[in-house]
């Protein structure tokens, strides 16, 4: 019913749906992971900064898949920005998830107030994607001025843009800023778990009424139509669990389509009101943190 599959504007070919492992504990990870490969994802999301690189790495050595068959995404911390850091960086990420290439390595944060140390990060991913080291480099986080500089000091489009965006957090113009220049835009928090923090149920989008509604019609949770909005409007998601019924329920959502009215019907639930720390805030001084080399 949908292309399983996204391309790159490398041409490298992604799955259109991924497995995140943000905030899950490294002592939970190795089975989360795996719970996710025997469901069927092909593409595990973690960073540097989750602290869980080494269990994804297990996970999938363990899984008896071919290398070849699952697509590996890592972020690099910006504590590690830098040219020579940046390099190290992948050489630690590289060791903890026992691969030779990562097939999507990005910056995960821009450092508004120390933006040369981003660009010489940027340009170490460069120089990675020339030598082999990676299949496609890409950004976190950007905004619109953040991409806008990054690509008039550098050479190479990156392949994705992970950003925030669920049905209340849309992040339209971003998105088509990036698209227009090739830039694929790849939610976290695609289901707005982020909404569900605030201590107020009937504000997260598990509740949301017109959500629950398009949901009852077609047989599937809310998270499901969730994943499926994204899928039909070319947004790359990774949803993350450590639930394995939970992991093949989000995986579940090749079988059903959602009509140009019920997408419409959820465009409409945007709230602009960011979950996720602002990108302007991001500093080394209140974020940075040491990436361990094991």
């Amino acid at each position: 019913m949908t292309n399983t599959h996204l391309t790159l504007n490398n041409g490298v070919e992604m799955p259109a749906l991924g497995f995140g492992v943000f905030q899950t504990p490294p002592d939970e990870t190795v089975e989360a992971v795996s719970s996710a490969l025997s469901t069927g994802y092909r593409l595990i999301d973690t960073a540097a900064a989750y602290a869980n690189e080494r269990g994804v790495g297990d996970a999938i050595k363990a899984s008896g898949l071919s290398r070849d068959d699952v697509f590996i995404e890592s972020k690099v911390w910006i504590s590690d920005y830098g040219y020579d850091q940046t390099l190290h960086a992948f050489e630690k990420s590289a060791r903890k998830l026992q691969v030779d290439v990562i097939d999507l390595f990005i910056l995960h944060q821009a450092l508004p107030g120390e933006f040369d140390k981003t660009i010489a990060a940027y340009t170490a991913l460069e120089t990675l994607l020339a030598e082999g080291k990676v299949r496609a480099i890409g950004v976190s986080n950007f905004m619109v001025d953040h991409l806008t500089t990054l690509l008039a000091q550098t050479e190479i489009v990156p392949a994705v843009n992970q950003i925030e965006v669920h049905p209340y957090f849309q992040q339209r113009e971003l998105q088509a800023f990036g698209k227009d220049r090739g830039i694929l835009p790849q939610a976290w928090s695609p289901i707005g778990g982020i909404t569900s923090y605030r201590g107020d149920d009937s504000q997260s989008t598990f509740n949301d009424p017109v959500i629950v509604a398009i949901a009852d019609a077609h047989g599937k949770s809310a998270a499901q139509v969730m994943l499926r909005w994204h899928i039909q409007n070319g947004v790359q998601a990774i949803p993350k669990s450590v639930k394995p019924a939970r992991i093949a329920e989000n995986f579940d959502v090749f079988d059903f389509e959602l009509t140009h009215d019920e997408i419409a019907r959820i465009d409409a639930l945007d709230t602009g009101v960011r979950g996720g720390p602002e990108p302007e805030v991001i500093t080394l001084e209140a974020f940075g943190r040491d990436i361990p080399e094991n």
